[in-house]
This record gives structure tokens, sequence and C-alpha cells, in this order.
């Protein structure tokens, strides 16, 4: 149970992540245009976002669930967040009732804004992975055995 909790934590993690960084594509979008929607585009983005990166750890669970960080390569991350995309075109397709034409325009720029995403998760969680390991160097000096432990290893404590 633990297990599937920090999965659904991690995906709402994700989920905000992407949200974010979609928002501040929609942003900057705006700003480019100037065009004047009903919805706000950075909002819309965001939203769109938050389904992407929840839709991308879903994937990324039930596909390389058991893997680590450094057992995953940045190609296969992208394709998973590709197929995300692909999956988030068709739930926005669906309910925005689009026509084929549109769908073709929208799959794509899905597809990669998804993998584009995806890379830069994994590229952001290794980092912090290094960095982690960096900072505990530091520790193990701190951690050193006393003259006690290292005769008691050595077996000539008793």
């Amino acid at each position: 149970m633990r297990k599937w909790l920090r999965r659904i934590r991690g995906a709402i993690g994700m989920g905000f992540t992407w949200g974010a960084a979609w928002a501040g594509a929609g942003i900057v979008l705006a700003v480019v245009t100037r065009f004047r929607a009903d919805a706000p585009f950075p909002l819309v983005f965001g939203v769109l976002g938050f389904i992407a990166g929840v839709i991308f750890s879903a994937l990324l669970a039930l596909t390389e669930g058991g893997r680590t960080l450094d057992q995953m390569s940045l190609p296969r991350f992208a394709g998973w967040g590709a197929m995300g995309g692909l999956l988030l075109s068709a739930l926005f397709a669906r309910a925005a009732s689009l026509g084929w034409g549109d769908v073709l325009a929208v799959a794509p720029t899905f597809a990669l804004a998804c993998a584009v995403c995806a890379s830069g998760s994994l590229a952001m969680a290794r980092r912090a992975v290094r960095r982690d390991l960096l900072d505990s160097r530091g520790e193990t000096a701190e951690a050193a055995l006393t003259d006690h432990e290292k005769r008691k290893l050595l077996g000539n404590g008793d």
C-alpha cells in the first residue's frame, strides 16, 4: 500500500512540475503572439501539462517500475514521454471533439512537448541524485569509527 501511495504522490508531483513548465510555455506564447483567448494560455497549458505529467508517471510506473534512474536511458525516457503526449492528444481530441486535421496538428506537438519534459525530468532527477551523493561525502568523515569500535571490528576488542 505504501508503494502505491508513493507512486501516486510522485505522479502528482510530476504533474505539478510539468504543469509549471507548460504554464511557462503558455506565458511565452501569450506574450509572443499577443493573441487574446477566452481562457488564458498559461492556465490552459498548465492544466494540460499537469495531466501530461500524471499520464507520463502512470506509463513509467507500469512499464519501468522496477528500474532506478541510472538504469534508464534518456532516449527511452523521452520515448515514454512522447507516448504520454500521444495519449494526451487522444484525450484532448476526444474532449474537444476535434477533427482529424486538428488531431494531426495537435498530436506531434503534444508528443514533442512531453518528450522534452520527460528528458528534462530525468536530467533534473539525475542531477539531484548526484548532488545528494556529493553532499553525503562530507558526512562520511564525521561518521568515523571510534578506537573501541575499530578494535571490536578487527577482533582485538574481546
